[in-house]
């Protein structure tokens, strides 16, 4: 059940913000050179705090089952065998979502001035801004925590609700 809401947690990371930038790239001009340095010196400094935190909470939730799966394959391997394996998949699930930020400072400079993510800057770089970049990602893994069981009983009820609407509006589903 981790597995699944934590692969559900990265779709929904993944595909949501990638279909705001198709819309964004689709509707706004170019951004300033200026607006676009920002923003990378602005997600440089966003990633490297949070992502590797983030990617270590995920790693914690999704391995176990990962290394059920390799000793029920293969009974005689090490603890070195499986640490050294355990490293490699941290390493190449940290490489793909710091690779997924890669088109983040064009999105970042298409919604915000030059002077705007100045400003997102010095926050990110005062006290209150560190920290936020320490917590946030443990703040939304505990958030995601709450909101997915929530959001797994509701489905039915959100699902019936707008059914009723759209009868009562003449469609049939």
């Amino acid at each position: 059940m981790k597995i699944a809401r934590t692969l559900a947690f990265l779709a929904l990371l993944v595909s949501a913000p990638m279909a705001a930038f198709d819309r964004a790239v689709a509707q706004s001009t170019p951004p300033s050179a200026e607006a676009l340095a920002v923003a990378r010196e602005l997600v440089a400094i966003v990633s490297k705090e949070t992502i590797r935190p983030m990617t270590t909470q995920m790693m914690a939730q999704i391995w176990p089952g990962i290394e059920r799966k390799l000793r029920a394959k293969q009974p005689n391997i090490t603890a070195e065998q499986v640490a050294d394996l355990r490293g490699e998949c941290d390493r190449i699930f940290f490489d793909y979502m710091t690779s997924l930020m890669d088109d983040a400072p064009a999105l970042y400079a298409r919604h915000f001035s030059a002077a705007e993510l100045r400003e997102v800057l010095a926050f990110q770089r005062s006290p209150v801004g560190q920290k936020s970049l320490r917590e946030m990602p443990q703040l939304m893994g505990e958030l995601f925590q709450i909101i997915m069981p929530k959001l797994q009983q509701a489905q039915g009820q959100l699902i019936d609700a707008f059914a009723k609407v759209a009868r009562q509006k003449g469609f049939n589903i």
